[in-house]
């Protein structure tokens, strides 16, 4: 026999939240609940074990599409466990390109933030560091700029750039200091 539960009980035996639970069915990684003659769904363990199954699935950091690949093989006893590996090592060097990835993003802000003073002075290596790449001010187009007047108004004007020569960077502070934009 196979004892029926309520979202709130099926959640708590699962260890995920009931709201979780609705969205894995809206989703179709668990199939739509049994409901009572009152409407309410009703869930029995297989349904906890494949609850049980995606909180593992995701605590490892499988995406949705992962999960719904795995559990197809899980259901399927012709599969081979090859198969599966597959999956699984996909995603394993998924988080490992991730982690180069963040480990090379904490190296340099690593870098930034141990060449910036923080002190009183207005310079920052930080920010001197941000700009290094970022495009040289348009030479030959004056980009209009939709600003709000003290009165309230709208009013174009063209963008402020502070340029000495090819390559130069838009003063971004100079131009945040003098142009409020317009919302709407």
């Amino acid at each position: 026999m196979n004892p029926l539960m309520n979202i709130g009980e099926a959640a708590k035996a699962a260890g995920v939240s009931a709201k979780m639970i609705r969205n894995y069915e809206q989703i179709g990684l668990l199939p739509p609940a049994e409901r009572s003659d009152s409407g309410y769904r009703l869930y029995g363990l297989r349904d906890v074990s494949v609850l049980r199954f995606i909180r593992q699935s995701r605590r490892l950091g499988f995406s949705m599409e992962q999960i719904a690949e795995l559990i197809g093989m899980w259901g399927d006893d012709a599969r081979s466990s090859r198969e599966v590996k597959a999956v699984a090592q996909r995603h394993l060097d998924e988080l490992e390109e991730k982690m180069r990835e963040i480990t090379e993003m904490k190296n340099a802000l690593q870098h930034m933030v141990n060449a910036c003073k923080g002190d009183d002075h207005a310079h920052c290596a930080i920010l001197d560091t941000l700009a290094v790449d970022s495009p040289a001010a348009p030479q030959h187009h004056a980009k209009v700029v939709k600003t709000k007047r003290k009165d309230g108004e709208q009013a174009d004007s063209p963008a402020k750039k502070t340029s000495t020569g090819p390559g130069s960077h838009i003063d971004l502070m100079a131009w945040m200091r003098g142009v409020t934009t317009a919302h709407g």
